[in-house]
């Protein structure tokens, strides 16, 4: 049945990624400023670099949301109302807020950006949702602990005017909303200030104190010793069931341009097939499959979904090879190289509104027009044909097993 399509929320922790959410079908992206944002290590964005991606994003019609989601301490609030007022100036459309005296702030310094409340605030009942909504916020980020049948509650008991997203994809943490002390006394990294070390991850393991060196796995029935790894959260299989939320959120600033640009397009064709009746092309369902993750779950949405005690590895069974810069209408492409590969391997490509296809790599040339059989310079440019036309921001990428394996200490892809 065609209906109402929720926006797209995609992450963008930099300019690339933020060029590959847009491109790839985000109807609004998410980023932070170089301060007060929960993603330190995200690359984030500096005045100027915001005001850039403001323009970049409006030109395509996409709508910019700003993070200022920590818990401001009282040596930082001095700063924080010219922070607010460059938001304003950059013209971003939405200010992400989880402090009280932060969401005050943005009303006074941000006056045209609406102001959303926050996963980190914890809203888990419509009494929290009406109140926030009572002194101005025009929607809510649901904490990602609620089922669906809590959701449809909350929209029920709310005003129709009150905008409710949730997360729909991408990493899940093990701490209530990912208020989270862990990381803070094992590595001194705050994770809520955005420099979360993930010891969730870690395998761990017992040690007797009278025998200091000698360490007893934790096993549960045999599980394995990673108790507090969770699994990503995927609910592209569920889109129906969660059209009458306004948006629909994927995880991930701190993950690649590969993964914003995928995960992006997949969400894209399901919700627009979803919108006009029609039942997702299975290509897009694989899509998700195509990105760096851990196993899958539908998150709290249908239930606990359990921990994941194998490993903390990624699956990581693709590799992005190159992206193309520009291409003709007889398929010659100017690419620019990310990773190794060579004329004989089997790639895929897929691109903004471009069905992924597969091809046989032909002899490339370099730059001065010279045979080429495998480019190795990261960043250089080369050219190739290609079997037909594809729109700039094209991914080549290859099959590759590149899943972290070992001791759980991985990194996000």
């Amino acid at each position: 049945m065609a209906g109402k399509r929720p926006e797209l929320l995609a992450p963008a922790g930099d300019l690339e990624r933020l060029r590959m959410a847009v491109l790839y079908g985000a109807d609004a992206v998410y980023l932070a400023g170089t301060d007060f944002g929960m993603r330190a290590f995200a690359g984030n964005f500096s005045p100027e670099g915001l005001a850039e991606a403001v323009a970049f994003a409006h030109a395509h019609g996409v709508r910019v949301h700003c993070t200022v989601n920590t818990m401001p301490r009282n040596e930082e609030m001095d700063r924080l109302p010219a922070h607010l007022e460059c938001l304003e100036a950059a013209g971003v459309d939405a200010v992400i807020l989880a402090d009280l005296g932060a969401f005050q702030l943005a009303g006074r310094y941000a006056p045209h950006a609406a102001r959303h409340v926050s996963t980190q605030a914890g809203v888990t009942n419509y009494e929290t949702a009406r109140a926030w909504h009572g002194i101005g916020a025009s929607r809510v980020i649901l904490a990602r602990e609620l089922s669906l049948e809590e959701i449809r509650t909350i929209r029920e008991k709310t005003p129709p005017d009150l905008e409710l997203e949730a997360f729909v994809h991408g990493a899940m943490c093990v701490s209530y909303s990912g208020r989270c002390l862990l990381s803070n006394y094992m590595t001194g990294r705050d994770s809520s200030r955005g420099a979360c070390a993930q010891p969730c991850r870690y395998k761990y393991a017992l040690m007797e104190e009278k025998r200091p060196g000698e360490f007893f796995p934790i096993e549960e029935d045999g599980g394995g010793a990673y108790i507090l790894n969770s699994r990503d959260m995927c609910m592209i299989d569920h889109l129906e069931d969660l059209r009458f939320l306004d948006s629909l959120k994927i995880e991930g600033r701190a993950k690649s341009a590969y993964f914003a640009a995928v995960v992006t397009a997949a969400y894209r064709h399901g919700l627009d097939a979803l919108a006009a009746g029609e039942p997702m092309d299975p290509v897009w369902r694989d899509e998700v499959e195509h990105v760096s993750h851990r196993p899958y779950s539908t998150g709290f949405f249908y239930g606990p979904p359990g921990q994941y005690y194998d490993d903390a590895r990624y699956v990581r069974e693709w590799q992005i090879a190159a992206i193309v810069t520009d291409c003709d209408g007889e398929g010659n492409a100017a690419l620019s190289l990310r990773n190794k590969f060579r004329a004989g391997d089997t790639v895929e490509l897929v691109g903004p509104a471009l069905r992924p296809f597969e091809m046989t790599v032909p002899e490339m040339t370099d730059a001065d027009g010279l045979p080429l059989f495998e480019p190795r310079t990261p960043q250089s440019v080369f050219h190739m044909k290609l079997p037909r036309q594809v729109p700039p921001w094209t991914i080549v990428r290859r099959a590759k097993d590149l899943s972290a394996r070992g001791n759980g200490y991985s990194q996000r892809g």
